[in-house]
């Protein structure tokens, strides 16, 4: 269909979107740190190139059924923001753009099938640890099944680890330094709920009382970044009624995406009654890793034996938030941790969302393309900030078949303050 007259005006966040098509001057200098046009080479592709097509489409000279192609394509890591000159805020315009788009999409039956799936699973931990083990018992009936849902039985973990529920309070050890909201998350609960309970206690470690909401719900992340604004706003509002930011020096996620999304809700809001609270809510959401940096981290024991760590950017960290220093002085502060670099940091590993299920060629290729650079850095055991990341990063060493262990930046650092050296971190030599 093309449209009579720009749709840009029924927008709310219609003036962030008009800055970030104007600011674009189509340099080209986000072109090497797309991971799109990297793997394809396609202008459409690339950053410059979306931004192209969804202003076209608002302005009517496209349709959305042309420029959908390859704005799905786009994994929304925002490389591009760090890379831009001229602060081109990409997130601004695209999450309002799917948002706007998602409603006016027709999409194949088994493409809303899946989404529909993702979307009442994945932000549920009861639901999606149900589905977890449903999944794994239908691994065996693998080849019968379509792509997609193929690529969602790989990504399935062999076992999912128990861990004792989480308090309402975890108190400080010794003097109180500061106090803090967690925000618990959804699918690292079942995957990985021990990086909850190293967070609580580094942070205790360091004199912060820790509060865990009991009413709050997913960070809607997932939702608002595929486009379905309503369940967003829906999840959204009741975190802004579970936390109370006056009460708490700061609101953290040890999940870079969930912090992310969190930071979001001042565009998802826009226009609306909740906007102020919002805001409010987004000026206290800490990543773990920058709240402990401003705090000051006390010093760490650190390992008895030597450990070469190769350090993985989170893109929601990394691009999103601009958090790269804070992660990685915390681990190179911790005696006898070596700190190494991979080559192309700045490319996602394809996991973002759900990105690595609707789209697992590409993913795939990013995936393994980021295990072997993690690889050729040389390190024994790799450390991230985000659950997304470790899970397909995770799976690629698999493939690749050098299974090094992949950490959370908060589970290196609390074996550090422990003194101690657990065998899924393997030592130096």
């Amino acid at each position: 269909m093309q449209y009579e007259k720009p749709v840009e005006d029924l927008i709310p966040q219609r003036e962030e979107m008009t800055r970030a098509i104007q600011s674009c001057v189509h340099c080209g200098f986000c072109l090497p740190t797309c991971p799109t046009y990297v793997e394809m080479g396609e202008e459409m592709d690339s950053p410059r190139g979306r931004i192209f097509l969804m202003k076209e489409v608002l302005d009517g000279g496209l349709t959305l059924e042309e420029a959908s192609p390859y704005i799905d394509n786009c994994l929304g890591c925002q490389a591009c923001v760090t890379a831009c000159p001229s602060g081109v805020e990409y997130g601004e315009l695209l999450t309002p753009f799917r948002a706007w788009a998602e409603p006016r999409r027709q999409r194949a039956p088994m493409d809303r099938l899946q989404r529909l799936l993702l979307l009442e699973t994945l932000p549920f931990p009861e639901r999606f640890r149900l589905a977890t083990l449903a999944g794994r018992m239908a691994r065996p009936f693998a080849r019968l099944l379509p792509e997609r849902v193929r690529a969602m039985l790989e990504l399935l973990p062999e076992h999912l680890p128990r861990a004792p529920q989480l308090p309402a309070v975890y108190a400080a050890t010794g003097e109180r330094r500061a106090r803090v909201a967690l925000l618990a998350g959804c699918a690292q609960r079942v995957l990985a709920p021990g990086i909850n309970w190293a967070t609580l206690r580094v942070l205790a470690e360091n004199g912060v009382e820790v509060v865990i909401p009991p009413r709050q719900a997913c960070c809607g992340a997932l939702a608002l970044h595929t486009g379905s604004e309503a369940r967003a706003m829906a999840t959204a509002r009741r975190n802004l009624d579970a936390f109370v930011p006056g009460d708490v020096d700061a609101i953290v996620s040890n999940a870079s995406g969930c912090g992310s999304g969190m930071k979001e809700y001042p565009l998802l809001f826009k226009g609306a009654s909740e906007e102020a609270g919002a805001q409010e809510f987004a000026d206290k959401v800490m990543d773990i890793s920058s709240f402990l940096a401003s705090l000051g981290a006390r010093p760490a024991q650190g390992f008895p034996r030597p450990v070469r760590l190769v350090y993985h950017d989170a893109c929601h960290l990394a691009h999103a938030q601009g958090v790269r220093s804070a992660p990685r002085d915390l681990l190179a502060a911790a005696p006898n941790l070596e700190l190494l670099e991979p080559q192309e940091w700045e490319l996602c590993c394809g996991s973002a969302g759900t990105y690595n299920i609707e789209k697992p060629d590409v993913a795939g290729a990013l995936g393994e393309r980021k295990a072997g650079n993690l690889l050729a850095a040389g390190g024994d055991a790799v450390a991230t900030g985000n659950i997304g990341c470790m899970t397909q990063i995770g799976y690629h060493l698999n493939r690749l078949g050098r299974p090094l262990p992949v950490l959370h930046t908060v589970e290196v650092l609390d074996q550090a303050y422990r003194g101690v050296f657990q065998q899924e971190l393997a030592p130096s030599g």
